[in-house]
């Protein structure tokens, strides 16, 4: 079978390429082309859009690159008609997918979605859109399944494919290495300090905001070495320009489970990467800090609690957040003071990541469950 897969982010890469790996396991002669990144590309498909040249962050953002984002658009549907998929399978990424699916849909392509758009946090009126343009939908968060049946729509719940992607790691040599650490003064070896992980997201506009203020707070933990996660997407120049007025902070490329498997705590922006700490076991303060008009925009909008996936599934503040003016060196040396040294603070929090790592592995191993899902749907239609 031919399948059409359309991720526009580094997580929806790494997911898309686990997906893609069971999909083959269950369909050796799968043809695989889309949208995606070096991960999609090294598990055997035809990446024809790479998502660095997608990654638009905010309300403001979007507006000034309309242009490109039709233009995308365009290619998009014109690639699918030429390549002529047995479906097409959407992951993550709403703004474009659901505008995909919907075409896709009225032009007779089956159409799956694997990770839910977050229609929860806002713009539930997009339930109607994805009941009209999406056959078969997988969801990957605990409360997304019960969230759609107020909707009289059906999802298939597969568990969190985050789970698989980090057990697979501890048990793989790569988990016994410590991560090789760049500093202004060059690549530093040893091990000295113990380590503060920086995870200030993946896309230009949010690093520029965020990671300065993290930085920052370095001073106040002359025992403990900053270490910034480079996005995969990034150029290492751009981390060089920020981090020159840093020079006793590291940086890591390509090794950010390496990093998590030893950091004491952590600073993390909003999304998948808050997950990934918990599920690592870090304590961890969440940062998020974005252009005043998008914020003021979201705020308005945005109908959720908590913007960290960590509280959102436990439905409750297991971790501080940190967002837009409270945002400040202060608070965060504040709150990383905690997860340092309060032991009941930090004992907290660990009960509380291990009944986040049960809730989502309870639909087993998340890529081969949609692949199996995905299987049968397309056995069937």
């Amino acid at each position: 079978m031919k399948y059409y897969i359309i991720a526009g982010e580094a997580s929806g890469d790494l997911h898309g390429s686990n997906l893609i790996r069971e999909i083959k396991k269950k369909d050796p002669n799968a043809l695989i082309r889309g949208w995606g990144g070096s991960m999609m590309r090294d598990a055997g498909a035809d990446i024809v859009k790479d998502y660095r040249d997608l990654a638009f962050m905010g309300f403001t953002e979007v507006i000034r690159n309309l242009p490109a984002i039709f233009k995308n658009i365009s290619f998009c549907k014109s690639d699918i008609l030429g390549f002529k998929p047995d479906a097409v399978i959407f992951i993550d990424y709403p703004g474009f997918n659901l505008r995909i699916a919907g075409w896709a849909k009225e032009n007779g392509f089956k159409t799956i979605y694997y990770i839910s758009p977050q229609v929860w946090a806002w713009k539930e009126s997009r339930v109607k859109t994805i009941k009209s343009s999406i056959d078969l939908m997988l969801v990957i968060l605990p409360f997304e399944k019960d969230f759609f049946k107020k909707w009289n729509y059906d999802t298939k719940y597969v568990g969190h494919p985050l789970v698989e992607v980090i057990e697979r790691f501890k048990q793989s040599p790569e988990a016994d290495q410590f991560p090789e650490i760049y500093t202004a003064s060059g690549k530093q070896s040893a091990h000295t300090l113990p380590m503060i992980a920086l995870l200030p997201g993946s896309r230009k506009q949010e690093i520029l905001k965020k990671l300065p203020v993290m930085l920052s707070a370095g001073e106040a933990f002359p025992d403990f070495q900053f270490v910034v996660a480079e996005a995969p997407g990034q150029d290492p120049a751009f981390y060089d320009e920020i981090l020159k007025n840093y020079p006793h902070a590291g940086r890591v490329r390509n090794q950010t489970y390496a990093l998590l498997q030893n950091a004491t705590a952590a600073c993390v922006t909003s999304g998948t990467a808050t997950l990934e700490t918990a599920l690592f076991g870090v304590p961890e303060v969440i940062c998020y800090k974005g252009s005043a008009i998008s914020y003021q925009i979201a705020r308005r909008l945005i109908k959720v609690k908590y913007i960290s996936l960590v509280n959102l599934i436990m439905d409750k503040p297991v971790v501080k957040e940190l967002i837009q003016d409270e945002m400040t060196k202060d608070h965060i040396v504040t709150e990383l003071r905690k997860l340092i040294s309060e032991d009941a603070a930090r004992h907290q929090i660990m009960n509380d990541y291990k009944e986040l790592r049960t809730l989502l592995s309870q639909g087993g191993n998340a890529s081969e469950k949609a692949a199996q899902w995905i299987a049968d749907f397309l056995g069937k239609a």
